[in-house]
């Protein structure tokens, strides 16, 4: 895994290889399982059911990090947030920031492009329950660090989607930017804000999950705020 990360030269390449993975049994099992029995509303429809690679802008400012694709979402149409309720709250607030070129996020042929933006997971498979395990964090991890390498060049800010995508960065300080994560590590909370040295500003973010936005506890202004202070942040007009 670490090997085919490191040979991707591009984002392009890097798709691919992520889109062949079969690194995590129970991962492997779930999606393809998800896949062959589908929900009822998509019976008619051919899942994706493999690994979700990141999608965006090759030169993107702004990073969100994301958890792992939905079962019937990303898993089902092939591209992160597409297709389920998460996305449809994420890309309506990126739309409302000038982020996005649409409000809405339905099938990977639907004309949906990202301005100064890139999205990515921390796991790549839709895992059951959506909690992948410890293990499975860390083997799918080199898919994001080569990720993030690729896009350093450019990357100024990452939103990190809940508490998960939160812990899944610090070791990306360590693997692509060589420097130690802070100890203890800052804790996540919404607009909660880590600033280090010649690395990307980090930003907190509740997750756009359906507990969080059906409950209020996730509103469309709170969204609006965190990408309006992430495109400060980046230098994004």
């Amino acid at each position: 895994m670490v090997v085919r990360a490191a040979r991707a030269t591009d984002l392009a390449d890097l798709d691919a290889a992520v889109s062949d993975c079969f690194a995590c049994p129970r991962l492997v099992e779930w999606r393809e399982e998800v896949a062959r029995t589908r929900r009822a509303a998509f019976r008619d429809q051919e899942y994706w059911g493999r690994p979700v690679p990141g999608f965006g802008d090759p030169a993107a400012r702004i990073g969100i990090l994301g958890l792992a694709p939905a079962a019937h979402g990303g898993n089902r149409t092939g591209r992160i947030f597409t297709g389920d309720r998460s996305g449809d709250v994420l890309f309506a607030a990126l739309h409302r920031a000038g982020l996005a070129n649409q409000p809405t996020s339905v099938a990977a042929d639907d004309g949906l492009a990202l301005r100064h933006t890139r999205i990515f997971a921390a796991v790549r498979c839709a895992p059951p329950d959506n909690k992948p395990t410890p293990a499975e964090r860390d083997t799918c991890a080199p898919w994001l660090h080569r990720e993030v390498a690729l896009v350093r060049p450019t990357l100024r800010v990452v939103v990190a989607l809940g508490a998960f995508a939160w812990a899944a960065w610090w070791p990306t300080l360590r693997e692509v930017y060589a420097l130690r994560p802070p100890s203890p590590r800052p804790a996540f909370g919404h607009g909660a804000h880590w600033s280090g040295t010649a690395v990307p500003e980090l930003l907190g973010c509740y997750h756009v999950s359906q507990q969080n936005t059906f409950t209020g506890r996730l509103t469309p202004g709170m969204l609006d705020e965190v990408f309006a202070r992430a495109k400060r942040l980046a230098g994004v007009d």
